[in-house]
């Protein structure tokens, strides 16, 4: 009995550890992560329209309520797309344009 555990343990380690997610060799989006990370604010018009374009938070995220109750949360999906973290910091980069460069108060994109 000893035996068929510790096989069936040795089995469950091999293929756990083949089945782990495979890393790319190369990633696609990386070109575009440096190009967006690369990007610099200098027009007010073009911090204006990122500001605008970009949400604060995600429009996906909600909750279902029927009658008064919470019945269902459905979570922010935007932490899906691949280049969340890039489109973050870009509307960061427009928003310290417009407050440090421009003098605006930027309530409005909050």
């Amino acid at each position: 009995m000893l035996e068929v555990i510790s096989n069936f343990v040795r089995l469950h380690k091999q293929s756990t550890s083949k089945n782990k997610l495979i890393k790319p060799k190369f990633d696609f989006l990386q070109p575009l992560r440096k190009w967006l990370d690369s990007l610099e604010i200098h027009n007010r018009k073009l911090a204006h329209f990122i500001a605008k374009l970009i949400p604060a938070d995600c429009p996906f995220e909600r909750d279902i309520i029927l009658l008064g109750r919470k019945m269902a949360h459905i979570p922010p999906l935007c932490k899906i797309n691949p280049l969340y973290e890039q489109f973050v910091s870009l509307r960061f980069k427009a928003l310290c344009y417009l407050v440090d460069q421009c003098g605006e108060d930027i309530q409005s994109y909050c």
